[in-house]
């Protein structure tokens, strides 16, 4: 154990907001002598064992950093990393092609190191959401411990000394409250942002890739519809025997009309009768005398 880990004993821990938490009562230690966590007496709460790499000695201070913003942090920069050696990796591939071969391999560890960071990732998400959660609630309870002590003073239950007293410690935790939502929805929206860049990285990865296969997939086409081209026109479209029918039929029924007036060549047989009407005459007679 250093000398500096063992000033840590008896010293006063607060948190990032300089709000007091307790005293540092003793560590444990591992077999080597390093700390391992630290107890600290939180009075009402009891002793709380909390891991030494949360506690940051600060002058005559102890100050204790939530799991939260280590775990986050931590995240951030591993991937940070991981995505500037591939950016440096496609860098390489794209000025000497005979560095494929040799990249996959440190290609592919990259792409496991960033499945690995996203299922941590979604487990810090988690505890985001519980601690705005938490950190809700807080608010709430101050708020309503300002609202009554209002009242309070207003209804000359307590004098002003102790409404000035309420509020302004009230006021030191929301505002505590307020700063840490800040803080929590900024590593949102960075983890976020990293999450697009390494959309964009494993996107662009694989670009002629898919441009082969796009143009693999374009070529058969045209022979395919050139195949079925041929195809479409069936005897059963080629031959319409029945609308040829259709058609002939009332070419037909043309003949008919002639027939229907064929009564034209009577004119003359009429007139033939005309012209022969003194026969006729001259036949009854006969028969008249002959009578």
């Amino acid at each position: 154990m250093t000398h500096d880990e063992t000033e840590i004993i008896g010293k006063n821990v607060k948190d990032m907001y300089g709000t007091f938490m307790g005293k540092v009562a003793g560590t444990l230690t591992d077999i080597d002598g390093s700390i391992q966590s630290v107890g600290i007496d939180c009075g009402s709460q009891g002793l709380q064992q909390i891991p030494y790499e949360q506690l940051v000695v600060q002058g005559d201070a102890v100050i204790f950093v939530p799991k939260w913003r280590l775990d986050s942090q931590r995240l951030i920069r591993e991937k940070q990393l991981t995505l500037r050696r591939l950016k440096a990796l496609i860098d390489i591939v794209s000025e000497n092609d005979d560095m494929k071969a040799d990249a996959e391999m440190i290609h592919e560890k990259y792409k496991s190191k960033l499945v690995l960071l996203d299922e941590a990732e979604s487990e810090i998400k988690a505890k985001l959401e519980a601690r705005l959660t938490e950190l809700d609630e807080q608010m709430k309870s101050a708020k309503m411990l300002l609202f009554d002590a209002k009242v309070q003073f207003k209804s000359n239950e307590i004098p002003d000394a102790t409404f000035d007293t309420v509020k302004s410690c009230t006021t030191e935790i929301i505002e505590h409250v307020t700063h840490e939502i800040s803080e929590i929805s900024n590593v949102k929206n960075r983890i976020a942002d990293l999450e697009l860049e390494v959309q964009e990285i494993t996107e662009s990865t694989e670009p002629h890739i898919q441009e082969s296969a796009v143009s693999y997939l374009e070529t058969p086409e045209p022979q395919i519809v050139q195949s079925i081209l041929p195809e479409a026109p069936t005897e059963p479209i080629v031959t319409p025997s029945e609308p040829i029918e259709a058609e002939v039929k009332p070419i037909s029924e043309s003949p008919v009309e002639p027939e229907v007036t064929f009564a034209f060549p009577e004119p003359p047989q009429q007139v033939t009768a005309e012209t022969s009407k003194d026969d006729n005459d001259n036949d009854w007679l006969a028969r008249m005398e002959a009578q």
